[in-house]
C-alpha cells in the first residue's frame, strides 16, 4: 500500500464516526522499530536471498535451498515464486534509491526469464512450473500441463511494478497480454471472478480439477492485488471493471459477514463446505474448509489497497469489512500469551466461537499481520483494540520466534510451537521473501514521521 491511503481512509474513518479525532502523539517506539526494521530487512533478508537465488546459468531465480541456505533439491521453476522475485526486487529498488542499479540488474534478469522460458508464445499465457533449463512440466499426477490463474496474477504484479521502476515497454506489452488472456479465458461474465484451473490452450476447468472446485479465495485476492497493481500503471476502463468487480466479489460474497473468507468456491461462488459431514470427512479435508487467520488479515489491507487505486471515495463498506476481519483474527485466532496469528480455525455446527484445529503459526501470516496491525493502527488510533501495541506484539514475536538470527531470513513455521523448523527448507517454490519484504517496507512507510 502506498502512504497515499492513508491521508483518503482517514478521512473515511472521521466520516463513518462523525467525531473528530485527534492523532496522537508520535510513539517514542516508531523509531526504535523502524530501526529494526530497515535493518533486519537489509541484513537478515534482502542480503541473504540476493544476489545469492540469481541464477546466472540459466536465468531466472533458483529455488531450493536448506536451512544454512546450501543448495537442496531439484531447482525448479514456478511461475508464481518466479514472480515474486521480480516483484520484490522491482520494489525494493524504488524504495532505496541508493540501491536502484542493483536491484533493477536482478528485477530485469528475471523479467527476462519470465518473457522467455515462461510465457506462452503459442497459446498464450504463462505456464505454472518448468524445470530449472526453463523445460515445461506437466502436473503432478494429471500428465498434462495445467495453467493457473493464480500464477497468472503474480506474473501480472510482477509485469505491472517492473514496469512502474524501469518504464520498459516490453513488460507493459506483456502485462496487457497477460490481462487480456485472463479475461478471455479465466474471467466468468455469468458469476463473476477467475477460473484457477485452465488446459494449456487456455480452455477452463469449470468443474474444478482434481477435486479442487473452479473458485477460491486465494487466487481472488491476488487477482485483486495484481488487477490494482496493473490499474496504477495502466489506467484502462476495462481493468478498473474488473479490479471494482473482484472488490466487490470479495467483501460482499467470498468474505463472511461475521469476517472471515471462504476458502473454496462453486463456480456460482457458492462455498464448499464439510460442517455438515461426519468428523471424519471434515478432517481429512480441513485444508478446503477451515478459517485461514492470515488470509484475513491479508485480505483486509489487498482490499483496502484496491479501493484506494480505483479512487473510491467514502469508501466505509470496504473500511468497515477490512476492520472487521482483522477483528475476528484478534478475537479467534491470536495468541494471546506470546503473540502471533494461528494457522487455522473452525466454526463446528452448533457452535458460535471458532475452535482453532492448527496452532502452528506459518511466517507470511505473521508478516501480513505485522502490516494489517500497523494500518490499522493509523485508521483507528483510538481504538479499544489498541492496535499499536497489537503490532508492536507481532514484531515482538517475529524476532522472537520466527527470525533466524544465525543463518538469516525467516523460519517457515514459528519455533515456539515448531522448534524442528529452525532446520526446515529457507526457500522453496512455494516460499519466497515477497510477503515479509512488503511488511516490512509497508510498515517503515507508517513509521517514519
Amino acid at each position: 500500500m502506498t502512504t497515499k491511503l492513508l491521508f483518503p481512509l482517514l478521512l473515511i474513518f472521521l466520516s463513518f464516526l462523525s467525531c473528530t479525532v485527534k492523532e496522537k502523539p508520535t510513539d517514542p517506539n516508531d523509531q526504535k522499530i523502524f530501526n529494526e526494521l530497515s535493518v533486519s530487512l537489509n541484513k537478515e533478508l534482502l542480503d541473504v536471498w540476493y544476489p545469492r537465488t540469481v541464477d546466472s546459468i540459466y536465468g531466472g531465480f533458483l529455488s531450493d535451498f536448506d536451512y544454512k541456505w546450501a543448495m537442496d533439491g531439484p531447482q525448479d521453476k514456478m511461475i508464481v515464486t518466479q514472480s515474486r522475485h521480480v516483484w520484490t526486487c522491482s520494489t525494493v529498488a524504488e524504495f532505496y534509491p541508493e540501491k536502484k542499479a542493483y536491484y533493477q540488474k536482478m528485477a530485469s534478469h528475471g523479467f527476462q526469464f519470465l518473457k522467455d522460458k515462461m510465457w506462452d508464445s503459442k497459446q498464450g499465457g504463462f505456464f505454472n512450473l518448468v524445470d530449472r533449463q526453463g523445460n515445461v512440466l506437466k502436473a503432478k499426477k494429471a500428465n498434462r500441463i495445467i495453467k493457473e490463474a493464480y500464477g497468472n496474477a503474480f506474473a501480472l504484479y510482477a509485469l505491472s511494478a517492473y514496469f512502474h521502476l524501469t518504464q520498459d515497454t516490453s513488460a507493459l506489452a506483456l502485462a496487457k497480454k497477460t490481462f487480456l488472456w485472463l479475461d478471455k479465458h479465466s474471467y466468468d461474465p455469468q458469476y463473476g471472478g477467475y477460473f484457477q484451473f485452465l488446459e494449456v490452450d487456455g480452455t477452463p476447468l469449470k468443474q474444478g480439477f482434481q477435486r479442487t472446485p473452479p473458485k477460491d479465495q486465494n487466487s481472488s485476492i491476488h487477482l485483486l492485488e495484481a488487477l490494482t497493481e496493473l490499474y496504477r500503471v495502466w489506467p484502462d476502463p476495462v481493468v478498473k471493471e474488473r479490479l471494482l468487480m473482484m472488490l466487490g466479489l470479495i467483501r460482499d460474497k467470498i468474505t463472511t459477514p461475521k469476517g472471515y473468507l471462504q476458502l473454496f468456491l462453486n463456480q456460482d461462488i457458492s462455498p464448499l463446505s464439510f460442517r455438515d459431514s461426519a468428523e471424519e470427512v471434515r478432517n481429512k479435508r480441513w485444508v478446503q474448509d477451515h478459517i485461514s487467520f492470515g488470509h484475513d488479515v491479508e485480505t483486509a489491507y489487498l482490499m483496502l489497497d484496491a479501493s484506494e487505486a480505483a479512487g473510491l471515495e467514502n469508501d466505509t463498506l470496504t473500511l468497515r469489512k477490512a476492520k472487521r476481519m482483522v477483528d475476528h483474527s484478534l478475537r479467534y485466532g491470536w495468541d494471546k500469551t506470546v503473540g502471533g496469528f494461528y494457522e487455522a480455525g473452525y466454526y463446528f455446527k452448533g457452535q458460535d466461537t471458532v475452535t482453532i484445529i492448527k496452532d502452528t503459526k506459518n511466517w507470511w501470516a505473521q508478516a501480513e499481520g505485522m502490516n494489517s496491525l500497523l494500518l490499522m493502527s493509523k485508521l483507528f488510533p483510538d481504538d479499544a483494540h489498541n492496535y499499536k501495541s497489537l503490532f508492536q506484539a507481532e514484531w515482538k514475536y517475529i524476532k522472537t520466534y520466527m527470525i533466524d538470527h544465525v543463518h538469516g531470513d525467516w523460519y517457515p513455521n514459528g519455533i515456539d510451537k515448531e522448534p524442528e523448523e529452525k532446520l526446515a527448507m529457507k526457500s522453496q517454490i512455494w516460499k519466497c521473501n515477497y510477503h515479509n519484504s512488503r511488511s516490512m517496507m509497508n510498515c517503515m512507510k507508517r513509521l517514519k514521521p
